[in-house]
């Protein structure tokens, strides 16, 4: 499986993708090819994270895509709303495990283990999200986006009572249902792509003290 790591005279190959866990089944672009608005913001990704994801390098091959693909990343799990951040990550981990994408369970896993201070949370939910400790308006988050991951043509209006029961309104509902039809997107373009998680991703969190039951 051909391809090459994305790294210039700017960028290392180990500090571009820890050490050298990126993949893809195409090619990748050189960050110095790349358009400036698009280089700057992995640039910017390394200098805030110490690597750059390699989503964002397999991304980038295609520049109106990437700027499309992340203007919405950003306009659904970046904003302010009924969801907390932590929540939001929680949607992405169990959709993409249930849609078996390695790299947003293990990617979003770590962001998650961060946004929530919780060391377990992320494990227990790529697993099986009912056995995971969260509270009921959680777990009814969650069952309405597997529901939309894996048959959105069955979702009712008695599924929107269910979270309205719950204390989500219209705006939160859609945000569920959209970060899940976002990500399962993402989930396939990362399955068809090969594409890896960088190794940071495994060991973020993993020293935070899980809270009791």
């Amino acid at each position: 499986m051909g391809h090459r790591h994305g790294v210039t005279d700017m960028v290392s190959s180990k500090s571009a993708t820890g050490d050298g866990w990126v993949n893809s089944r195409f090619p990748l672009p050189e960050i110095n090819d790349l358009p400036e608005d698009i280089k700057l913001r992995i640039l910017e990704v390394q200098e805030k994270s110490g690597f750059i994801p390699n989503v964002f390098l397999v991304y980038a091959r295609r520049p109106a895509e990437f700027r499309a693909f992340f203007a919405y990343h950003d306009a659904l799990m970046d904003k302010q709303g009924g969801l907390s951040k932590a929540e939001r990550e929680m949607i992405v981990v169990a959709t993409s495990a249930a849609n078996q994408c390695l790299y947003c369970v293990v990617a979003h896993g770590a962001i998650l283990r961060i946004r929530a201070k919780d060391a377990i949370i992320a494990d227990q939910l790529a697993i099986n999200y009912r056995k995971a400790n969260l509270s009921s308006r959680q777990r009814a988050m969650l069952d309405l986006a597997m529901k939309v991951s894996l048959d959105a043509a069955a979702v009712t209006d008695d599924d929107f009572q269910q979270l309205q029961a719950q204390g989500f309104n219209d705006e939160d509902i859609w945000d569920i249902c959209a970060i899940t039809a976002f990500f399962g997107l993402s989930n396939r373009m990362a399955s068809v792509t090969s594409m890896l998680p960088n190794r940071e991703f495994y060991g973020l969190g993993r020293d935070i003290t899980a809270p009791a039951d």
